[in-house]
């Protein structure tokens, strides 16, 4: 039938677009594929994937309801970003130069095993888990 290659793309529902665009560029190193102010969407390269941050006072977002999420609640638990390399120390003073605090680090199962993997939250309050290589 067909099988999935990877992570396509996320969708984020936010209501600051300026302050999440700065958060995943500047402190995740995302970079702007496109932007469609026109209709609301921002969309921004992560390795091989995108992360598209929707306007919730755009036209699309106003069609998905109040709020970020469903009822006005978050809509997602987390999305996880494979980075490398993965250097604690290097990691959380990056993160700390930009007023984010790291999370306990920790093995996590993930698309390619078990490896060391730490949350974080974004502007928003949305659950990023950054996740190194698999441990051998």
């Amino acid at each position: 039938m067909f099988k999935i290659l990877g992570l396509d793309h996320v969708v984020l529902r936010v209501a600051d677009v300026a302050r999440m665009r700065r958060f995943y560029c500047d402190v995740l190193g995302c970079t702007v594929e496109r932007d469609r102010g026109d209709i609301g969407l921002t969309q921004l390269r992560a390795g091989a994937s995108l992360i598209d941050l929707i306007a919730i006072e755009s036209e699309i977002g106003r069609k998905l309801g109040a709020g970020p999420g469903p009822a006005g609640g978050r809509n997602l638990d987390h999305f996880c970003l494979r980075i490398d390399p993965f250097d604690p120390g290097a990691l959380a003073a990056h993160l700390g130069a930009y007023g984010v605090t790291p999370g306990q680090i920790a093995p996590r199962y993930g698309a390619d095993g078990t490896g060391p993997s730490m949350y974080i939250s974004d502007p928003e309050g949305n659950t990023v888990e950054l996740k190194g290589p698999p441990t051998p």
